[in-house]
């Protein structure tokens, strides 16, 4: 009984995170409510489960709350155009699935809106990984964030296919959503660090995969 309570048992280590993961979707959720202030929300999460479950560094409320109050002016007003534009998206998509209903011959132009609306939620991702990780101007944020999307393109497909899942989860069972948010960023973290460290300095890259194989 002692060995199954014990932290370093791999059962406990794993409900740990779980609840982790948990702990930290309750907080992005909470502190997305405003809309305006996804953008900081998501920075806060991705930094949160980079450091705290994967690095396994610090305290879980800090983890989230400090990056949230230090890069929220960046975060914030980089992810402003990008809530323009899904929220563009969003409306036509709604529209345009009323003109189709209606016998309206748009369908083509219905699927090139749900293929842009994804790439801007994976935009979204990259955006958010890159402020949480890098220090910068909104105006690099946004624009090297998008040369990493378009850079790897093979990667966004799996971390696009990863939000589908989970998008595709919380509808079907939306006690999903109690988890989801931040396990889905903790899954695709591998596939956006992967690309990172293509476009670190040689130090930086080396320091990053030493910290990353000590502790995943």
């Amino acid at each position: 009984m002692r060995k199954l309570f014990n932290v370093d048992n791999p059962i406990m280590r794993v409900l740990t995170k779980i609840f982790d993961l948990m702990a930290l979707s309750v907080f992005w959720i909470v502190f997305s409510i405003p809309i305006v202030t996804m953008g900081a929300a998501s920075s806060a999460l991705y930094s949160a489960v980079y450091r705290h479950v994967r690095l396994g560094e610090g305290y879980l409320w800090k983890s989230f709350w400090e990056p949230f109050k230090r890069d929220f002016k960046r975060s914030t007003l980089a992810w402003l155009p990008l809530l323009g534009m899904i929220l563009f998206l969003v409306f036509d998509i709604i529209t345009l699935r009323y003109l189709i209903k209606n016998g309206h011959p748009l369908g083509a132009v219905y699927g090139i809106m749900l293929v842009l609306l994804v790439v801007a939620a994976v935009w979204g991702v990259h955006l958010a990984a890159y402020c949480a990780r890098f220090k910068g101007t909104v105006k690099n944020s946004i624009r090297y964030s998008f040369y990493v999307l378009m850079a790897h393109p093979l990667r966004a497909i799996g971390i696009a296919a990863a939000l589908l899942l989970s998008a595709a989860l919380i509808l079907v069972f939306p006690g999903f959503a109690i988890l989801l948010p931040a396990g889905s960023i903790w899954l695709v973290s591998y596939l956006i660090e992967r690309s990172f460290l293509q476009h670190m300095s040689e130090e930086d890259a080396e320091k990053t995969k030493a910290e990353l194989a000590d502790h995943d």
